[in-house]
């Protein structure tokens, strides 16, 4: 198979048994413990369990300077295949706006005997009484299991969207408001000290805000010298 035939199938053959019971964290980093299973391609009844941590960076609004390349740490050459296959198809702006990195550090590997399926289930069995919210069960292909790894961690990303987006906005509205009743006080400091006029003014452009209030600074100083 080609390249691209590649990706396919890993993609297609990826399948979550467990996924996270918690979003990415939306103002911290979060540690994703996987159990990732494969199937061995020459053997009956052996399965590979690759287990080990990913970690995402607190998710944030990036800028376009935020390249692909920079987005993955510890993965191989078919996982950056997979990005590119990402971008090609308009699916990558969907990690962008994030701004993560990822970073991956895998901690074994094992052989097990039994079907796919049996072994899923007791690994399943194993997790769930650890109560790890942040544990995951993924099968994938064999050779390709950094894209099965990567394409589970894009799906858990995507669906943390919604709810981490809700929090930014919220937090930097919160943020906003505190500065405009901060800037608000500075006003009524200023009208009956005119020695605080320039402090005010020097703040407003450090916020970059001296425009959005410049008419009403500016009839500050005219009523300070009248």
């Amino acid at each position: 198979m080609g390249k691209q035939e590649d990706i396919w199938y890993a993609v297609n053959v990826t399948k979550v048994v467990h996924g996270p019971k918690q979003s990415l964290e939306t103002f911290g980093t979060t540690t994703i413990r996987y159990h990732l299973l494969s199937e061995l391609m020459d053997q009956v009844n052996q399965v590979r369990l690759r287990e080990g941590s990913m970690y995402s960076e607190r998710p944030q609004i990036i800028t376009p300077s935020h390249y692909a390349s920079q987005l993955l740490e510890g993965f191989g050459d078919k996982a950056r295949e997979y990005t590119e296959w990402l971008m090609e198809n308009g699916e990558m702006i969907k990690i962008l706006k994030y701004g993560l990195h990822f970073r991956k550090e895998k901690i074994s590997e094992e052989l097990l005997s039994g079907s796919i399926d049996d072994v899923s289930k007791r690994l399943k069995d194993k997790v769930s009484k650890k109560d790890d919210d942040f544990s995951a069960i993924v099968i994938g292909a064999d050779e390709l299991w950094e894209v099965s790894l990567l394409k589970f961690f894009v799906d858990y990303l995507q669906q943390s969207a919604t709810s981490n987006f809700s929090e930014i906005s919220q937090s930097k509205f919160i943020a906003n408001q505190e500065i405009k009743e901060e800037i608000e006080s500075e006003f009524i400091a200023a009208s009956t000290d005119k020695a605080r006029i320039d402090s005010l003014g020097n703040k407003l452009k450090k916020l970059g805000m001296f425009e959005q209030y410049e008419d009403r600074f500016y009839t500050l100083i005219r009523q300070s010298q009248g």
